[in-house]
This record gives C-alpha cells, sequence and structure tokens, in this order.
C-alpha cells in the first residue's frame, strides 16, 4: 500500500484552514478595535493575520501565482518560509507576553522578548539571502522542500526554516502546558490552551515529517510523501486547533455569559407572571432590546411590584412557613425561597380581596425579597413544593383550639 494514495484520500485544502483562521480573526477583531490600546490584543489580531496569510501564500494555486507574477522561479518559497517564521516568533513573543502579564517588566522578561525578536527577525534575513545564492530554475509547487535538498543553500534554507520552526513550536508547547497545569485557571482559559497545545504538538509532527523527508534524500532515499502528503493535513489540522485555541477563551466565556443571562431571564418568569396578576399589566414589548436589558426590564418590574405588595406581607406566615419548610426536609436556602414565594402569594392574594387596606402596619424589611427574586421565581416553579410547605404550615393551627390547657 502506497502511504501517499492513502494520505490523498484525507488531504485537507489549505483554505479550510485559512477560512478557520479569517472567523477566529472577525470574531476578535471588534474587541481588538474597542481596546486597541491593549497590546496583548493587538498582538493576537496580527498573529492571526500572519498566520492567514501562510495558509494564503502556502496554497498550491498562489504559489505557482506569486512565481509567475515576478518571473522568478520560485521565489515564492522565501516568501511563505519567511512568513512562518514570522508566525513562530509572534508565538513566542505573545505566549511570553500572555504568560507573564502586562505588569511583568522584569529585565529577564524583556531579555526574552528581545532574544526572540533579533533571532527571528536574522532567520528571515538569513532565508532571502540563501535564496538569491541559490540555483534553483526548475519551479516546484508542492515538494521544493525534498527535490532541491541536495542542492547548495537551497538546502541549508530548508534546514533553517524547518529548525526556526521546530525551535519555536518546542518552546511554546513547554510554556502552554507548563500554563495548562497552573491553579486558578478560568475554565475557557484552561480548554483554550490545551487547543493550543495540541495544535503546536501537531506542528512538531509536521517538523518531523518535512525532516525525515529531507534526510532520506541525503540519504538517497525516497520518503517524499512525508512531506508533499503528510504534512500538508497535519499544519491544517494544527492551524484550525490554534485558532480555536485563541478564539474559545473569547467566544465560550461570550456564549457562557448570555446563557447565564438568558437562563435568568428564564427562571425570573414565574414570578414576572404572578407581578403581572398583582399590577394588572405587564412589560410593553421591545423588538430590538438586548437579553441583558430584557433581563434588567424584568427584575425592575418585578421589584417596582413588590415594593407596594409589601404592605401586605404577613411576616409571621413567613416565619412559620419558614419553619415548615425545614420540618419538612428542605435545605435553609430552598426553605427560605419556599417561605418568600407562599408569602408573596398571600399577600397578592391579600391584595385582589382588600387592595385599600395594608398588611403589617409600618411595612416589613422587603430586602430579602428583593435580592432573592430568582430563588422566589425558582420556587414557584414547584406547586407541589409550595403547596405541601403551605399545608405543614397551616396543619398545626387546626388542632391547636381544641387541645386543652394543662397548669
Amino acid at each position: 500500500m502506497d502511504p501517499s494514495h492513502v494520505l490523498g484520500e484525507v488531504y485537507i485544502s489549505f483554505w479550510i484552514p485559512t477560512v478557520v483562521l479569517t472567523a477566529a480573526l472577525a470574531i476578535k477583531l471588534p474587541t481588538i478595535i474597542r481596546l486597541w490600546r491593549d497590546p496583548l490584543l493587538r498582538a493576537v489580531g496580527g498573529l492571526l493575520l500572519l498566520a492567514c496569510a501562510v495558509f494564503v501564500f502556502a496554497a498550491p494555486a498562489t504559489i505557482a501565482w506569486v512565481n509567475r507574477v515576478t518571473g522568478v522561479p520560485n521565489i515564492a518559497a522565501p516568501l511563505v518560509y519567511s512568513l512562518l517564521t514570522a508566525f513562530c516568533g509572534s508565538c513566542l513573543l505573545l505566549i511570553i507576553a500572555w504568560r507573564n502579564g502586562l505588569s511583568d517588566r522584569s529585565a529577564e522578561t524583556r531579555r526574552a522578548m528581545r532574544l526572540v525578536f533579533c533571532a527571528y527577525s536574522g532567520v528571515i534575513v538569513a532565508l532571502w539571502v540563501l535564496f538569491a545564492l541559490a540555483d534553483a530554475p526548475v519551479e516546484r509547487v508542492r515538494d521544493l522542500d525534498t527535490y532541491y535538498a541536495n542542492t547548495p543553500f537551497m538546502r541549508e534554507e530548508t534546514l533553517l526554516y524547518l529548525l526556526a520552526h521546530c525551535t519555536a513550536v518546542l518552546i511554546t508547547s513547554r510554556l502552554i502546558w507548563n500554563w495548562v497545569r497552573t491553579d486558578g485557571l478560568d475554565a475557557w482559559l484552561r480548554w483554550g490552551l490545551v487547543c493550543l497545545g495540541v495544535g503546536y504538538a501537531l506542528n512538531l509532527i509536521f517538523d518531523a515529517a518535512k525532516l525525515t523527508a529531507v534526510a532520506a534524500r541525503w540519504t538517497g532515499n525516497d520518503l517524499d510523501w512525508l512531506s508533499t502528503d503528510l504534512a500538508p493535513p497535519v499544519a491544517c489540522l494544527s492551524a484550525i486547533l490554534i485558532a480555536v485555541g485563541f478564539i474559545l477563551p473569547h467566544a465560550g466565556q461570550y456564549a457562557h455569559d448570555r446563557w447565564r443571562v438568558r437562563l435568568a431571564h428564564h427562571e425570573l418568569r414565574p414570578l414576572y407572571r404572578l407581578m403581572r396578576s398583582v399590577n394588572g399589566s405587564g412589560l410593553p414589548f421591545v423588538l430590538r432590546a438586548s437579553p441583558e436589558l430584557r433581563l434588567i426590564r424584568r427584575e425592575t418590574f418585578i421589584r417596582d411590584v413588590l415594593l407596594p405588595l409589601a404592605r401586605h406581607i404577613d411576616e409571621d406566615l413567613r416565619r412559620r412557613s419558614y419553619d415548615a419548610a425545614l420540618a419538612l426536609g428542605f435545605p435553609p436556602g430552598r426553605a427560605k425561597a419556599l417561605a418568600a414565594a407562599v408569602t408573596i402569594q398571600d399577600a397578592a392574594d391579600r391584595r385582589s380581596r382588600a387592595p385599600d387596606t395594608g398588611g403589617t402596619t409600618g411595612g416589613p424589611d422587603t430586602t430579602d425579597l428583593l435580592q432573592e427574586i430568582g430563588a422566589v421565581s425558582r420556587a414557584l416553579r414547584h406547586p407541589d413544593e409550595i403547596e405541601a410547605v403551605r399545608a405543614h404550615t397551616a396543619a398545626p393551627a387546626a388542632p391547636a383550639e381544641n387541645v386543652p390547657v394543662h397548669d
């Protein structure tokens, strides 16, 4: 079985990671523009832009187009190698700054960042110098690395970019996996780092495949399929995971916050419906209200109706209901919410029968009710529990009138 035929069946187009990376950049772009002064966000944007450029210019069609437009055979090679080297250096700089934080301005951090910048800038210059010195007249769109593996200066160019890439991947992977093991990380950030770590680990497979194929040419063997058929799909999969790693903390937290807001809005529905029946009308419909605004409007409406309803609240009933809920085995927090639900329903019934008469004089303290509207609303979703508390609250009162008093 020829491995090249098998791998050809699972070939991943270079345009797939380009689309994913572009989507990641589009998701990040509003935040980058809004917080332009944040150097880390600018660095992430530049990194994603470089990654997109790598796959755009590494596509065989683009390579052929660049060679044709410039009139120089294989000039796309140092261009792609330079973009890949710049991407590697940017990854290292970003991880160093991201891991240590902007507040870390120690001499060691600054020295490390200067070293990375100078080293990878030097590699890019060397790639162009080596290409200028090399003799590569035959255009190779897909197998340039192995075709010119024994050609002076092209051999050194290939080895230089692969070693620079491998070094950056090793260091970046180590920094990322050390960071993943740090305590106290946000869950979305941790999963994003895991995706980044796996993506960079796959780059090691890319480097190993390329280096093995080139070394095979040095020894007179032919393992070109490692470079032409295995390395490209591995690089594409790596880029997709790296893009996911960058967008997951942002997109995941955004989706989590939106879900939390929508869930809170949904959980307030039972209490909102009760307050709407007390008030006689609900909130007017707003077509383009955001989820956050709808939640704020619903919370405000509930509290606005609860304030005047407080005059009808029976504090003694709330205490007895709380004791009854505890007696039924509910935990204190749940018992408090059930007692509040019983009391609010009773107050609503009192107000409907005697709207002009107050409950307890002076008005009870409604601070707890106003702060715990979410818990109360969730309790209202379980009428069977409320009825059980209500029945247990009323049960001792019935026989109490006929119980004889003993001296």
